[in-house]
């Protein structure tokens, strides 16, 4: 299981290291960062990598378009079937992620995103 955090704010970038430390244990595979001073906003994840073993389910993992960016963390069951619609308007995927599909609809709907998703999950 991945281990999720985030902070909104004023902080020192070093925050999300000892985070991203404290959380080591629930994501051995991979660990991302990203942090805004500017925006006051931190996110990070440690990976346990499940559905996509590639470099393409790194998180926190930006949208398409580079609008939105995410920390997910869970499994969405109906992800195949929500990538194939999204394929059939002629979306193109970077990897095979579960996450990458829910943030690809993210962009598309925003929060209501949420009632085509069947799963467990934080983000």
């Amino acid at each position: 299981m991945c281990g999720i955090f985030g902070f909104v704010g004023s902080f020192e970038p070093a925050v999300l290291e000892t985070m991203a430390a404290a959380l080591a244990h629930r994501g051995p595979d991979d660990r991302g960062l990203h942090a805004d001073v500017a925006q006051g906003i931190g996110l990070g994840q440690t990976r346990l990598a499940i559905i996509d073993l590639s470099a393409a389910g790194h998180q926190p993992m930006a949208d398409a378009g580079s609008r939105y960016l995410v920390v997910f963390n869970g499994e969405i069951y109906n992800y195949r079937e929500l990538r194939a619609e999204l394929e059939r308007d002629g979306v193109t995927f970077r990897g095979h992620s579960d996450t990458e599909v829910m943030l690809e609809w993210y962009a598309r709907l925003g929060p209501a995103v949420l009632d085509k998703l069947n799963g467990i999950f934080a983000l």
